[in-house]
């Protein structure tokens, strides 16, 4: 069996009604680009539809923190790469990291750490991942060096680029 791709990478364009009046992409809009890429390369490149697991199991993952570092901005009509990654899980809970870039993949715009908790809806409570969701997870993990989002964003603006 082959390998799943542990970065998983789209391009989407930036949208009139998500930016502020200088044409740049809102910061409160970022999240929701980097969510929208993740479920979206779930689905394509692993097969895993969150929303059909909410809908049949009452099993999700909500967003417990992020935190976003912004670095060039992005504007208007612009076509980005998207690219995530999973950095850190355990047995409740997933840390992904989330980078857009410019469409030639060689200015790196924003980089983000979204942490996400398992939670059941039916009873409101968190809960465990299953055995095939930890061995996924096993599968497609790719750490950083970085322990903390500070670190990882300093990182960034190194001339190396870690």
């Amino acid at each position: 069996m082959e390998k799943r791709p542990s970065i998983l990478e789209s391009r989407t364009k930036i949208r009139f009604q998500d930016c502020d009046p200088f044409n740049h992409l809102n910061n409160a809009r970022y999240l929701d680009y980097f969510i929208n890429a993740r479920e979206d390369q779930l689905l394509e490149q692993y097969n895993l539809d969150i929303f059909r697991i909410v809908r049949e199991q009452g099993l999700g993952w909500v967003v417990s923190s992020s935190h976003i570092a912004y670095l060039k901005p992005v504007f208007t009509m612009e076509e980005v790469v998207i690219e995530t990654q999973l950095i850190r899980y355990s047995d409740k809970h997933l840390q992904v990291e989330a980078r857009m870039w410019d469409k030639d993949k060689t200015v790196l715009k924003s980089v983000a750490w979204i942490n996400f908790v398992h939670f059941n809806l039916r009873t409101s409570k968190v809960q465990r991942h299953t055995e095939e969701f930890m061995e996924l997870f096993r599968e497609v993990l790719l750490p950083v060096k970085s322990t903390t989002f500070e670190e990882r964003h300093l990182s960034f603006r190194s001339p190396k680029m870690a």
